[in-house]
């Protein structure tokens, strides 16, 4: 069982802390779909080496805020370079302690796991609010100097965290799909 720790707990150097933002599945080629969507099977590909360019860099501190998609996705692949590399961590920003309610199936069962794993989990507040999402988003930008994002469309919350990021003027690697769109359809 994960340990909560508060905001203010945050361990690791910011200098060498990567964090991710992305799209719900739904949002995504092929609606999530990894197994019959070869265009998300693209996205997540160019994600795994974005990851690994990052660690090429001197990361060694991944954030994930855990939200289905993208976060959970770019959680996993941390674990398992984590199981090779144990200098290679991963910390876990939850918006609010009952996020995991709104998961099911694989989801559900990924988000314990990678909780069970995660160097440090980081929970913001009691309860759901209007502006929870919006906060873990803001802390994961301001606890790292990289941002690794997969947008489709910047009227989202991904787009909200990139811009966070550019007012930060943090590293910011961008795997756009809007622009991309000959190589992530299926």
């Amino acid at each position: 069982m994960a340990v909560f720790e508060k905001a203010d707990d945050f361990r690791f150097d910011i200098k060498t802390t990567c964090c991710f933002t992305g799209h719900r599945p739904e949002k995504l080629p092929g609606d999530g779909d990894v197994v019959n969507s070869m265009a998300l099977r693209r996205i997540l590909s160019i994600l795994r080496l974005a990851i690994e360019d990052a660690i090429n860099e001197g990361y060694k501190t991944f954030i994930s805020g855990m939200a289905p998609g993208i976060d959970l996705w770019a959680a996993s692949f941390i674990r398992d370079i984590h199981a090779k590399n144990p200098d290679i961590n991963l910390v876990c920003v939850l918006p609010y302690k009952g996020q995991k309610k709104s998961l099911q199936g694989a989801d559900l069962y990924d988000y314990n796991l990678l909780l069970d794993c995660a160097a440090q989990v980081i929970c913001l507040n009691d309860n759901y609010s209007s502006s929870c999402m919006r906060e873990r988003n803001q802390y994961m930008v301001d606890h790292s100097s990289k941002l690794i994002a997969v947008v489709n469309n910047y009227r989202s919350g991904t787009g909200m965290t990139i811009n966070m990021a550019k007012k930060r003027r943090i590293d910011i690697r961008t795997i756009d799909v809007s622009k991309n769109h000959a190589i992530f359809t299926d």
